[in-house]
């Protein structure tokens, strides 16, 4: 005769195993209710159920039993039966809000998407088939198209903080055409290693990218056009097409690449006791072409698509953060939260009203220009405070919390230089700064002096004042005290 298979839990098989031993004498059931951390009395009924019915007695009565909560067979059965007739292709969330709006359906979503699922109305993500993506052909000319992409990385593995490695690979060779070592991807990252690129190679015909912020607009509708980022802008002015892939599939070369890179390029960085960007990007060029020796294929053809700058092309200008601006009656502009005064001039004051250019650099320079002709501006800051258009964006993110590192730890070290603090809170922001700043940032700060050190405070005039108040303040206060106590002592 066929025992069957009994289903139990992992709780379950623990308390079986405990009224083993019980019943072999081997441990009492006080233990027992210690270990489960039940009652003696509650142990009792669980040893009678034992001894009774053997393990089994221990199952929950409740397993394989429908819920109370259950919705009725009827209701499941009308519920698809009309998902069946009129949202057969609509998901379970759709489907959902369509059978609350028009058929009064109480039906929550995640029990409808089940019923769906089993009634093979919807198929779940985890049992979908991945997309196919064939192979794509090589462009056949190098320069044709190079496909760009930044990998976020642990470069220097220990040695130094995490970096972005900006990757430059042309399509018909695999061979990396630029790599540079930056803090995060920004435009301002883009515009330097493009402009090496440029300058080592010439134009390409048209970069591969993903679809980031840098290279395109992102939003549903918007107001400035649907490809006026700065790093499309510079590229129409050099006459280079941007396409943004699908998909990382689509850019696979850049895609492969990266984990190649991620294996040989640190190792290569550590053998090289490379713990810095500026001396990984010094370094860059003699990995790069040993990469491509190793790597690298032939084109199909022997054109090189890399066009040649022409005489009006200047980088200098055409790599800069350019945004259009109208000049008020007053010779006033507005941008990035700040007021410019443009200097009156014959030149300016004909421009009252009309949009002129504001060009800003890398490090924060700021000139107005009208084509050619620069205006001598003044800048008036209009005030703090947050602003929507300050939120930084994911790929900014790390920059913007460098900098923001950097002045709380400013801001620290100021506090221990001007603040009066006690000891002990000097000894805990130490502490913390220890662990937040590097120790080039810990030079800084001086040391704190050990019990036995003496003590060289800067003369402070209103300190000793007050340490003088006080002790007048004290010898007053224990002669009140003596003299009352006499006056006491009299009277008795």
């Amino acid at each position: 005769m066929s025992l069957g298979t009994l289903t139990m839990s992992k709780r379950e098989l623990d308390r079986a195993q405990l009224m083993l031993l019980v019943r072999e004498r081997r441990r009492t059931q006080a233990q027992v209710a210690v270990q489960l951390g039940l009652t003696v009395r509650q142990v009792e009924r669980m040893y009678r159920a034992y001894k009774a019915g053997g393990a089994a007695a221990l199952v929950s009565k409740k397993r394989g039993r429908p819920s109370p909560r259950r919705l009725p067979e009827e209701t499941r059965t009308a519920v698809l039966d009309v998902v069946s007739a009129c949202y057969r292709d609509f998901g379970p969330t759709l489907a959902h809000e369509k059978l609350t709006e028009l058929h009064g359906a109480a039906v929550s979503v995640e029990t409808l998407r089940q019923w769906m699922i089993a009634a093979g109305l919807w198929l779940p993500r985890s049992e979908r088939r991945k997309r196919p993506h064939p192979p794509r052909y090589r462009r056949p000319c190098v320069g044709e198209l190079v496909q760009i992409d930044g990998c976020d990385h642990e470069w220097f593995e220990a040695r130094a903080p995490r970096c972005v490695l900006l990757v430059y690979v042309d399509d018909a060779t695999s061979r990396v055409m630029e790599l540079r070592f930056v803090p995060s991807e920004s435009t301002f990252s883009y515009f330097a290693a493009t402009r090496e690129y440029i300058t080592k190679h010439g134009k390409p015909a048209a970069f591969y990218s993903d679809k980031a912020a840098i290279f395109r607009v992102n939003a549903k509708a918007p107001r400035c056009g649907p490809n006026a980022t700065q790093f499309t802008r510079a590229m129409d002015e050099l006459n280079i097409d941007i396409l943004c892939a699908n998909s990382p599939q689509a850019k696979g070369r850049v895609e492969r690449a990266h984990q190649t890179l991620q294996d040989r390029l640190v190792k290569e960085l550590r053998l090289a006791h490379i713990d810095t960007p500026e001396d990984a990007n010094r370094f860059a060029p003699a990995f790069i072409a040993d990469y491509n020796r190793r790597f690298g294929c032939d084109p199909a053809s022997p054109h090189d698509a890399h066009r040649t700058l022409r005489q009006d092309e200047d980088l200098d200008v055409v790599f800069r953060w350019k945004e259009d601006r109208r000049l008020t009656e007053n010779l006033v502009l507005h941008y990035q939260n700040s007021m410019y005064l443009v200097a009156e001039s014959s030149q300016s004051l004909a421009l009252r009203g009309k949009i002129v250019q504001v060009h800003e650099f890398e490090n924060g320079t700021v000139k107005v220009m009208h084509g050619a002709l620069e205006l001598a501006a003044t800048q008036f800051r209009k005030g703090g405070g947050v602003r929507q258009q300050d939120v930084a964006d994911n790929k900014y993110l790390a920059s913007t919390l460098e900098r923001v590192r950097k002045v709380q730890i400013a801001n620290d070290m100021q506090a221990l230089a001007e603040k009066r603090m006690t000891k002990r809170e000097k000894a805990a922001l130490h502490a913390s700064l220890a662990q937040r700043a590097t120790p080039s940032e810990l030079n800084a700060v001086a040391p704190l002096p050990g019990p036995n050190a003496p003590q060289h405070s800067p003369p402070n005039r209103h300190l000793a004042a007050g340490l003088e108040r006080s002790k007048k303040q004290k010898l007053q206060n224990k002669a009140t005290t003596a003299t009352t106590r006499r006056r006491a002592l009299a009277k008795v």
